[in-house]
């Protein structure tokens, strides 16, 4: 399929779904006691979950249909039901064109003769939720996971946009198992300013620095507010949410080209109707979650998130969608994988563009081709399309050798993630060489440390602060049990005085994670993290740490018994809420090489129907 910008082309449209049978509502042939009908040699269709609640003619079946009545009789016929799952919200601004994105998926259901049902699921806007909308990510993905087992569902539909809607509605589904497709909601045009391109986020971070130091007044500050945002849609520059709608297209769970159509674009309208008529496709050929999330898909996903230079934050989410499924995966994985991998689109932060010109200039299909003619990328790996990851790209035009470069002119010659280990990580930690200082990958400095972010917040203005260029900050208690909810405050503003010196970077060190929109040398993630008596909790100003990633090295120059010594003073922080939701986040959730996800949650139940309720 020849994918670019524009759009999947009239073939696929023609070619990939298949007419689909009307079979009239036979109690017999659906009975859920009775099972299917025998007595002739024609092998009897695959039996719809939707069929256990709309088929029976008995009291059930009355009563699952009448309350159902604003539909007409045909929909009750046989045909897959499909599930909308919206994550629309006011709250949620990158979200807000969701409800026309829905109402399209539903024509392309209606087409390909499904029924669609909308439902809504909780939003998270990242620009609005505190403490951090990760803390709620699990939340979700359970209402997620309920909300499709304990329906008439056949097949799913997720509209995800803002980041961490991406895995929460990928994990609530994966622990469903039935056929799903993920369609993104794109980015957001460029932001405008002066005259220039300035990517949401990325820019922020540098206004942000500029104010600090002196170089820019609030008025101008100001100014660039009104121009970042020009449309719905989420963060334009590969931050989380753009890397994460690569990582849906590049692991199959979106058709070609859904992760870069800018949102206002029409060709996202389009996009979303081909959705709703793929699914239907997909639920008879039962073309399920656990067929396309396999092994070698999470590998093509992991080495298509270092050719773009993608969020840190995909691999904490990659790990928990696994662990949803039934894969294999783990963090090592990320490093070995993610090694000598090219960082091959110049996309903010860590290049030029934005994601509205990487979508003209050919989007992921152009980036997959080129992992695919170099030996990095598994080609059979079955898609939502139906067709393999090869398939759909093997054709893919790169319209703009300036935003995807070419495969011997990389932006970034070994891009990935690199895990990094030692004493005060030993679970590991993460670090994204494509917006690190070169200078840095190698460095021994003096410890800065920070016990909370109110502390940060509170000490880091401060012209007598005791801290130079060549320190290293570290932030302590903002993982995942100590924020609660491992909260994006990982890429520390520099002090102001080194900021007003001309400095632009120093290695930072937490248990927390950073935006995807974010740059700079920040090692993220660490493992176990402060709030249960990581060694990072014990870290003292002062303190002598050593950075080596091309040696994948973390080091606290301590002696072993003294930091035993100091472990063994350690107090256990009093949590922040006593009761409710965040109790039990900080009670059950695992740490963040683990993927951050509810230990209860891990492994597939699957859409086993559920008891009757009449």
């Amino acid at each position: 399929m020849r994918a670019g910008p524009q759009g999947p082309s009239d073939d696929f449209l023609r070619t990939s779904f298949p007419k689909v049978s009307k079979m009239k509502r036979d109690p017999a042939a659906v009975s859920p006691i009775n099972g299917p009908s025998s007595g002739t040699d024609r092998k009897p269709e695959r039996i719809l979950r939707s069929t256990r609640w709309f088929a029976p003619e008995d009291k059930n079946g009355f009563i699952h249909r009448s309350w159902m009545r604003g539909y007409p009789e045909h929909a009750f016929d046989g045909r897959p039901v499909i599930g909308v799952c919206n994550t629309w919200s006011e709250l949620t601004p990158c979200n807000a064109h969701f409800r026309e994105l829905a109402e399209r998926v539903k024509r392309g259901v209606w087409e390909a003769g499904g029924f669609p049902v909308e439902f809504p699921v909780m939003s998270l806007g990242e620009s609005n939720l505190r403490p951090t909308a990760m803390l709620f990510r699990n939340l979700v993905s359970m209402d997620v996971e309920e909300s499709i087992r304990a329906n008439p569902l056949d097949g799913v539909v997720l509209l995800t946009g803002c980041d961490k809607t991406v895995p929460a509605l990928i994990m609530g589904a994966a622990s469903c198992d039935l056929p799903t497709i993920v369609l993104s909601g794109g980015p957001m045009l460029n932001g405008k300013f002066h005259g220039q391109n300035i990517g949401s986020g990325t820019d922020v971070w540098r206004f942000n620095e500029e104010v600090r130091a002196g170089r820019m007044n609030l008025s101008t500050f100001h100014e660039a507010e009104v121009c970042m945002s020009r449309s719905a849609g989420h963060c334009m520059s590969m931050g989380t949410a753009s890397s994460l709608a690569c990582m849906v297209e590049a692991i199959g769970l979106g058709l070609p080209g859904n992760a870069a159509i800018p949102a206002p674009d029409s060709r996202r309208l389009t996009m979303a109707h081909m959705v709703g008529r793929r699914i239907v496709g997909m639920v008879h050929e039962d073309l399920r979650l656990s067929k396309i999330l396999t092994r070698e898909a999470f590998e093509n996903a992991i080495r298509v998130n270092g050719a773009i230079g993608g969020s840190t934050n995909v691999v904490i989410h990659s790990l928990a969608i696994a662990g949803r499924i039934g894969v294999d995966l783990c963090l090592d994985d990320w490093d070995r994988l993610g090694r000598n991998v090219r960082t091959l689109i110049d996309l903010m932060p860590s290049g030029r563009f934005l994601m509205e010109d990487f979508y003209h200039a050919g989007g992921l299909p152009a980036i997959l081709r080129m992992l695919g003619e170099n030996g990095l990328l598994h080609r059979d790996a079955i898609t939502v399309s139906g067709q393999s990851i090869w398939e759909n790209s093997k054709d893919a035009p790169n319209w703009n050798p300036e935003v995807i470069r070419p495969f011997d002119r990389p932006l970034v010659d070994d891009g990935g993630i690199a895990v990094v280990r030692g004493n005060l990580a030993p679970n590991g930690a993460v670090l994204k060489p494509s917006a690190a200082s070169l200078h840095l990958m190698r460095h021994r400095g003096r410890a800065v440390t920070f016990e909370s972010i109110e502390d940060y917040h509170q000490r880091i203005d401060n012209p007598d602060l005791d801290v130079d260029e060549n320190c290293i900050l570290v932030l302590k208690n903002c993982g995942p049990c100590g924020y609660p909810g491992m909260a994006e405050v990982g890429n520390m503003g520099l002090p102001p005085k080194l900021l007003k010196q001309g400095v632009t970077d120093m290695v930072r060190i937490s248990d927390a994670r950073m935006s995807g929109t974010a740059y700079g040398t920040v090692i993220l993630h660490v493992s176990p993290e402060a709030a249960v008596g990581g060694p990072l909790a014990v870290v003292r100003d002062g303190d002598t740490v050593e950075l080596d990633i091309p040696a994948r090295k973390l080091h606290l120059d301590v002696s072993e018994a003294e930091l035993k010594a100091r472990l063994g003073e350690w107090a256990k922080p009093a949590p922040a809420m006593k009761g409710g939701y965040q109790s039990l986040y900080v009670e059950r959730v695992m740490q963040a090489d683990k993927g951050a996800d509810f230990d209860f949650l891990v492994g597939c139940r699957g859409a086993a129907v559920p008891r009757e309720s009449h």
